[in-house]
């Protein structure tokens, strides 16, 4: 069922159903979440069965505001609290220490638990509505089942899930893929994911250069959309630059079909069955289409998706990760 989020009687239908503890699809600038209350672990559990994600994968928290942040974690260092100042409310979570006795099963049994605040109008008024009935903070992963592409509008949230799932539609997502996740439970910080934030803004807002997974000899606490293959299409998608893409379609000529390209050149082909769409050259545009792209080319039933690499310069990565994970699957 799908409600539209900006209407203040879906909004309080939506935070009565996450205090029964039900789950409801919210929309963030990021991407559609599958939320639940975050301090009821039956709720909780039903997010796990409900994606086939498997238990030891931890969740994000999503919270209203940076006051929200005391209740799940046990402190927050120096430089996390101006990376709270400078991007929240927006796409960026963060790796707390967590306090012992809340969110043991959204953060999958660790001491530590993930933290966002989400800018998107939708969430807001949901947490804020969700707070007033004792409900600090909803678990939302993305509304996909897991590993595959996440949802970037309500109606492929429903697609994934059916209509006895309350999705509240907050249009498309503004940004179009997951936050940043930044580790701050290791005394410095420590890039997990990256997202649409460059680590030159990280490190400037927060004071601190930005460590890499590799750096630290520690292993990193387990964090959401890190798994080697993730948000995977249907059809078997293949990265290769503009020229291998070309020398490709002409190898195959006027025979080729079942498949996708997306590219930012303007490539040649003498088929028919091959479905060409243009990527835009501006990273932020690219990574709002990515995954409904990807979405329309499953829908279209092609067996191959090729991609054009994007570019390896800092405003790309968090699409030429997604796009690298989504090719590992």
């Amino acid at each position: 069922m799908i409600l539209d989020g900006l209407a203040p009687e879906s909004i309080a239908a939506g935070a009565a159903a996450l205090q029964a503890g039900e789950l409801v699809g919210l929309p963030t600038e990021t991407v559609y979440g599958l939320a639940a209350d975050a301090s009821n672990g039956a709720a909780v559990a039903r997010i796990f069965e409900a994606k086939g994600r498997p238990s030891d994968h931890p969740l994000i928290v999503h919270v209203a505001d940076a006051a929200g942040v005391a209740h799940f974690a046990a402190r927050v260092p120096v430089f996390a609290q101006r990376l709270m100042q400078a991007f929240w409310p927006g796409p960026l979570t963060l790796i707390l220490p967590r306090r012992p006795d809340v969110g043991a099963a959204a953060a999958a049994g660790q001491d530590s638990i993930g933290l966002r605040c989400p800018s998107h109008p939708v969430a807001q008024a949901l947490l804020r509505a969700c707070e007033r009935l004792g409900v600090h903070g909803v678990a939302a992963p993305s509304a996909n089942r897991f590993g595959r592409v996440s949802p970037t509008t309500a109606a492929h949230v429903q697609a994934e899930f059916g209509d006895a799932l309350l999705v509240l539609d907050g249009g498309a997502c503004d940004v179009g893929i997951e936050s940043t996740i930044v580790d701050c439970t290791r005394g410095v910080p420590v890039l997990l994911r990256p997202g649409v934030f460059t680590r030159a803004q990280i490190e400037v807002a927060g004071g601190e250069r930005l460590r890499s997974r590799e750096e630290l000899a520690a292993p990193d606490p387990r964090a959401s959309g890190t798994l080697q293959a993730h948000y995977a299409p249907h059809a078997k998608l293949r990265l290769m630059d503009a020229a291998a893409l070309q020398t490709a379609l002409d190898l195959l000529g006027a025979e080729a079909s079942g498949i996708a390209v997306w590219s930012r050149a303007l490539l040649r082909t003498r088929s028919s069955g091959v479905i060409r769409r243009r990527m835009p050259d501006d990273a932020a545009a690219t990574a709002q289409q990515l995954f409904a792209v990807l979405r329309d080319f499953d829908a279209q039933g092609v067996k191959l998706i090729w991609v054009e690499l994007p570019p390896a310069v800092p405003e790309w990565e968090g699409v030429r990760d997604r796009l690298q994970r989504a090719a590992a699957a």
